[in-house]
């Protein structure tokens, strides 16, 4: 039985480093995980690694298994894949996917690990968690057969928003980046390419992900009539500057605000959230996701590598640590 294991901690805004943890006694009712795969969630985590969290948002902001406070020390991550090593016989042996930080290993109450499903690997299962904000963002948007869709940001959430939109009947879908070698991603995940400058307008929806006041400003811009942007960014302590003195009134434009720690009021009323995370896994059985996951470090390197990342010099979309044993 594993009684220790290797955490990654933020020590203090800029500085990680990995600690040795003692983990619980496992109860009848929780797993014992050992982790295979996790990955950065770049936006988020590397927010958090700087010390961005506004202080009236450190509640809102906790992760499921989080330890310590913000800006730190603090423990912090939400996609992690494992083998469960110990639990209910259902469970025992099976690849799963659970919202923990990065360590080697945890004990958690079996209700908070999802299956993986067979054909779906573990590099590509850490997705799970950002492909259920793609879910729960378009059950709030809601588009519709022969919707013409922007969405603005190639990062990670943008992609997966991108991949499962080119997925419903007739949506025209164009991926916008000022990043111009995001064109062949964007051509794996089966939709259109363009730069803000080129991207086509007149949407009947646009999703924002780029997480800049620019890229804001460039989806309204994108809109028809009535339309509406759907806002995905997370901004943390940063501020945004907006122009709305142009077609915002007289195009009767809106901008609406999703996030994934709720279930869309569009579907709370007949989904929970461990509804929501098993169809995430389950359109992970595509393999076009694939081309998201662009680079791997050991988890002993996860200390540089956030820095790294953080800083903008360690170019990624979704960045994976592997783990000794895996």
């Amino acid at each position: 039985m594993l009684d220790v294991a290797q955490a990654f901690w933020l020590r203090a805004p800029g500085h990680g480093e990995i600690r040795r943890v003692a983990l619980p006694e496992p109860g009848c009712g929780d797993v014992v995980v050992r982790t295979l795969r996790s990955a950065v969630s770049r936006g988020t985590e590397t927010l958090v690694f700087r010390g961005g969290v506004p202080p009236a948002q450190h509640a809102a902001m906790r992760a499921p298994f989080q330890e310590g406070e913000f800006p730190g020390p603090v423990k912090y991550g939400y996609l992690t894949v494992g083998a469960v090593e110990q639990g209910p016989p259902e469970l025992r042996g099976r690849t799963v996917f659970c919202l923990y930080p990065h360590q080697t290993a945890y004990v958690v109450p079996a209700g908070a690990v999802t299956v993986v499903p067979d054909d779906v690997p573990p590099a590509r299962a850490v997705l799970a968690g950002t492909v259920e904000t793609a879910v729960n963002a378009l059950w709030d948007a809601a588009p519709l057969v022969g919707d013409h869709v922007a969405v603005v940001g190639a990062g990670m959430v943008g992609c997966c928003v991108a991949r499962v939109l080119a997925r419903f009947p007739a949506v025209e879908v164009t991926l916008v980046d000022v990043d111009g070698s995001r064109a062949d991603v964007a051509a794996a995940l089966g939709a259109g390419f363009a730069r803000p400058e080129d991207a086509p307008g007149g949407c009947d929806l646009v999703v924002h992900t780029s997480a800049t006041s620019a890229g804001l400003q460039r989806s309204l811009e994108l809109l028809a009539p009535e339309g509406t942007v759907l806002e995905l960014s997370w901004y943390g302590d940063a501020e945004l500057r907006l122009s709305l003195g142009g077609a915002f009134h007289s195009g009767r434009l809106g901008l609406r605000a999703s996030q994934v720690g709720t279930v869309s009021p569009a579907r709370s009323a007949r989904r929970t959230a461990g509804d929501r995370l098993a169809l995430a896994l389950d359109l992970l059985r595509d393999p076009a996701f694939d081309v998201l996951v662009t680079g791997e470090s050991r988890f002993d390197e996860l200390p540089d590598v956030m820095a790294r990342l953080a800083a903008g010099s360690l170019p990624a979309l979704c960045h994976t640590i592997t783990y000794d044993g895996a």
